[in-house]
């Protein structure tokens, strides 16, 4: 029997659980590929380091050791940072390697380049591991992009944002403190800017747009916030309000404009998002035929990543060219900064300020704590004017004492 020979690039998390996944599901991948799946090589920073590798695997800290193979089929790419790895998988595929990627990062940056030297060379390229860790959400696009038109992306792609909230609200901690235990769990790194200040989730984003829409925004013109700013104070107010604080990525199509976002959003029982706890994700795809869908499971995980991989492994082998990658936009597309539509916000701030605009006040829930209708550019102008207002906006269906408000979703 012939086989399929990987190397992967990188040992730590994602590489290992991949390795592992590949032993105990060696008879499963030979029966659907029809060829058994080997470990060829794995590339490392320290070659002295212990590892749980068998001795007939080749282990090298010099990635043209991995080129100079005699036989190498597929190449997984499992380590952090844009560069080298982009560097790695031109190579790679100019070898005429298949590649898999778990890099948000990389693959948001230069995924466009990658699939395009694919298609030269004739081989497949694998980045479900780059967003929403074990949910399939890369191939039910690939699948749902063969007749339906995308409408709408929600998602909360990023488990330690989540998790964060999720401790604030339940275990009334603080941030600092919820933060702490991310880090305890091992789901926060020790320099947690990524993931709090909202990037990875970010780049996430931009490959959903890339794939569902045909094109990404201008990354500058994206509103990007992290939840730094979300207090335990606000956590109870929402609360008040039958609402709860997620941290959610929005890419919308409305006419020729393309939205996009990625900020802590106030989201009412309604919402599919509502119920998201910890460290999982999901995503929340709206098109014209199938209407809406919701993808949940965990995010992150050497398992569930290990599993996307796997899956990716088999799609590549398969060399599934066709719709492999970004699609290119059925009608062209205008990129805004923020959307003219009233939206309900609820704003932390000063009555004085709030009085100054022609902002549609529609319930002071305390005393400073406000929910207002206003559009995106009318909130922008208020922080301007105030630097320490907060402002959230609000999906779903919020409480007052007054009555029960519902709002456009």
């Amino acid at each position: 029997m012939s086989l399929i020979k990987v190397a992967i690039l990188g040992f730590g998390t994602v590489g290992e659980g991949f390795y592992r996944t590949i032993q105990s599901h060696s008879e499963e991948l030979t029966a659907v590929l029809g060829r058994k799946v080997e470990v060829a090589a794995v590339l490392v920073k320290n070659k002295q380091k212990e590892r749980n590798i068998s001795k007939d695997v080749f282990i090298t800290t010099e990635f043209t050791d991995i080129l100079n193979l005699p036989q190498l089929d597929v190449v997984v790419e499992a380590i952090v940072d844009k560069d080298p790895t982009y560097s790695f998988l031109k190579q790679a595929i100019q070898r005429g390697c298949h590649i898999i990627t778990a890099n948000k990062e990389m693959f948001a940056h230069y995924g466009q380049e990658l699939l395009e030297l694919a298609k030269v060379h004739n081989v497949s390229v694998g980045y479900e591991a780059t967003v929403a860790g074990g949910i399939p959400v890369i191939q039910t696009l690939r699948q749902l992009l063969n007749v339906n038109r995308v409408k709408q992306i929600h998602g909360i792609l990023n488990g330690t944002s989540n998790f964060i909230l999720t401790e604030m609200r339940e275990k009334k901690l603080s941030f600092a403190d919820a933060l702490r235990a991310a880090q305890e769990n091992g789901y926060a790194e020790a320099d947690p800017t990524n993931d709090v200040e909202g990037f990875d989730a970010f780049y996430k984003a931009m490959i959903l747009s890339r794939l569902a829409f045909g094109e990404d925004p201008n990354w500058h013109d994206v509103d990007r916030k992290g939840i730094t700013s979300i207090t335990s104070d606000l956590i109870d107010i929402a609360l008040q309000l039958g609402l709860r604080f997620k941290h959610i990525a929005s890419i919308k199509k409305k006419g020729n404009q393309l939205i996009a976002s990625v900020k802590p959003v106030l989201v009412g029982k309604e919402h599919p998002l509502y119920h998201v706890e910890g460290v999982q994700n999901a995503v929340n795809i709206y098109s014209d035929i199938v209407g809406q869908i919701t993808l949940q499971g965990p995010g992150a995980g050497m398992y569930p990543t290990a599993s996307a991989v796997i899956e990716d492994l088999v799609y590549v082998c398969q060399n599934r060219r066709v719709n492999q990658g970004f699609t290119s936009a059925i009608e062209s597309c205008s990129i805004v900064e923020k959307s003219q539509e009233e939206e309900t916000w609820l704003i932390k701030g000063l009555l004085n300020t709030l009085n100054e605009q022609p902002i549609n006040v529609i319930d002071q829930v305390e005393e400073g704590i406000w929910i207002v209708k206003a559009t995106s550019e009318e909130v922008a102008q208020l922080t301007k004017l105030n630097q320490e207002l907060v402002c959230f906006p609000i999906i779903g269906e919020f409480e007052s004492e007054h009555d029960l408000a519902k709002l456009v979703v």
